[in-house]
């Protein structure tokens, strides 16, 4: 069965799409894990329906103006917190409610009706094609390249960025950088599992290898490989029974989450009882 699904191009357009992705959703997701960012993720996220709105409304691509959103929120997220003092979860919620309103006004006064919108909103990876493939491939080399660039004073300015401006590192620039970096694989993703969904593939299987790993390198590998095979098992469930893609995705990345942690729990209580004993 699987290989008669090999058959179709847009199947293996998914397949590639699915692994680039992994690879990218598991670096930032480490990072945004690790920097307690997952709820910044979901005010950029819900942000990007503002520029999805704004691009039907004025006729130009939605993913970009999504991007020119995603792009400018997390930054004003950052800003808000960084110069205006405001609590970072009201300068999200801010964020969050803004882009959902500017979504909703321009997706009303953009005449007919909008058939593209639900793949934004819940996703599909089976419309990926060869232009979203490159852009992925695209985005993942400088990803990794800033990455690599950077790991020593990525790992310290997220995990203690305080400790990071005393040494005198560009914690700014670091910030920064990875801040737009994650704005960018929300856009990208977006094809992927929508925007009600996103934050599930950047969370869900670093939460997963945290269970397991203490460390930022193989927290992103065990990530990725955890991001990949559920990704790859939704497709295949998907394809088989005709249901959404991004939501059997998303169950199974929570369903082995649940299991796992279950695993753990059970495994530490079992060496406790024959420590004591």
């Amino acid at each position: 069965m699987f290989s008669e699904l090999l058959t179709y191009p847009f199947f293996k357009l998914a397949l590639i799409g699915v692994a680039i992705i992994s690879v990218a959703a598991a670096i930032i997701g480490s990072y945004i894990i690790t920097r307690r960012m997952v709820a910044i993720c979901g005010g950029v996220t819900h942000a990007c329906f503002g520029g999805l709105g704004l691009g039907y409304y004025l006729g130009i691509s939605p993913v970009l103006m999504a991007g020119v959103f995603a792009v400018g929120s997390s930054l004003c997220v950052d800003w808000l917190s960084a110069r205006l003092r405001v609590r970072q979860d009201s300068a999200i919620a801010v964020i969050w409610a803004l882009g959902m309103a500017i979504g909703v006004l321009f997706v009303f006064l953009s005449p007919g009706y909008v058939p593209e919108l639900n793949s934004f909103l819940f996703g599909n990876i089976l419309t990926i094609n060869t232009t979203d493939i490159t852009s992925f491939a695209i985005y993942t080399a400088v990803l990794i390249a800033f990455v690599s660039w950077q790991w020593r004073r990525i790992i310290v300015c997220a995990f203690d960025p305080d400790f990071a401006r005393v040494a005198g590192l560009p914690v700014r620039f670091v910030t920064t950088a990875m801040t737009v970096l994650v704005a960018v694989c929300i856009v990208l993703t977006i094809r992927l599992v929508g925007v009600m969904l996103l934050m599930s593939m950047l969370s869900l299987p670093m939460m997963v290898a945290e269970i397991f790993c203490h460390r930022m390198g193989p927290l992103m590998a065990t990530s990725a490989i955890v991001s990949l095979l559920t990704c790859l098992g939704g497709l295949f469930i998907s394809s088989m029974m005709d249901i959404p893609c991004s939501a059997v995705i998303v169950i199974l990345m929570a369903t082995i989450f649940i299991l796992a942690k279950t695993a753990k729990t059970f495994i530490a209580l079992i060496n406790n009882t024959r420590t004591s004993s």
